[in-house]
C-alpha cells in the first residue's frame, strides 16, 4: 500500500479513536448518549463487536480513501480547513442519510433533536480537524494526481 494511502488510514485511524472517546465522555456531558457502535451493530444485527468494526472501517479506511482519492483536489484551504470540511461533509452524512435510517429522523429530530445534532457536529469537527492535519498536504495532492 502506497505510503501516503497509509498515512491517510493512520490519520483516519487517530481521527475515529478520538471521535470514539468524545461520544463516550463529551456527549453525555451535553445530555446526549452517542451510541453509533451499538446503532450500527443493531442494524446489521452483528452486535456491538460488528458495529465497532463497521465504525472504525469507515473512519479509518473508507472515509480516508474517499477523501485522498475523490475530495482532497476540489476541497479549498489547509489541510486541516480540508479536514474541518469534510468533517461537515460526513456530518451531514450522517444527518441526512444515517440518522434517519436509524429511526432518529432528519437532523436527529426523534433522537435527541439539537443536543445530538451538535455533539455529532463536535465529534465530526474534531474528526475532520485531526485527520486533516495529520494526513497533510503536499504528498497527499500528489497522490491524486499520480492516481490520475
Amino acid at each position: 500500500m502506497n505510503p501516503k494511502i497509509l498515512k491517510a488510514v493512520a490519520a483516519g485511524f487517530v481521527g475515529t479513536v478520538v471521535f470514539t472517546l468524545m461520544m463516550r465522555f463529551v456527549a453525555p456531558m451535553m445530555g446526549v448518549r452517542m451510541d453509533i457502535v451499538g446503532k450500527l451493530g443493531e442494524m446489521t444485527h452483528t452486535g456491538m463487536a460488528g458495529g465497532l468494526v463497521m465504525h472504525f472501517m469507515n473512519g479509518a479506511v473508507i472515509f480516508p480513501l474517499i477523501y485522498v482519492y475523490v475530495l482532497y483536489q476540489f476541497l479549498p484551504g489547509a489541510p486541516w480547513q480540508k479536514g474541518l470540511l469534510w468533517g461537515v461533509i460526513l456530518w451531514l452524512g450522517v444527518e441526512l442519510v444515517m440518522v434517519p435510517m436509524m429511526g432518529g429522523g432528519v437532523f436527529s429530530s426523534q433522537m435527541g433533536g439539537m443536543k445530538a445534532v451538535m455533539a455529532a457536529l463536535l465529534g465530526h469537527l474534531a474528526y475532520g480537524a485531526i485527520f486533516g492535519a495529520i494526513t497533510g498536504g503536499n504528498e497527499i495532492g500528489k497522490t491524486v494526481k499520480a492516481a490520475a
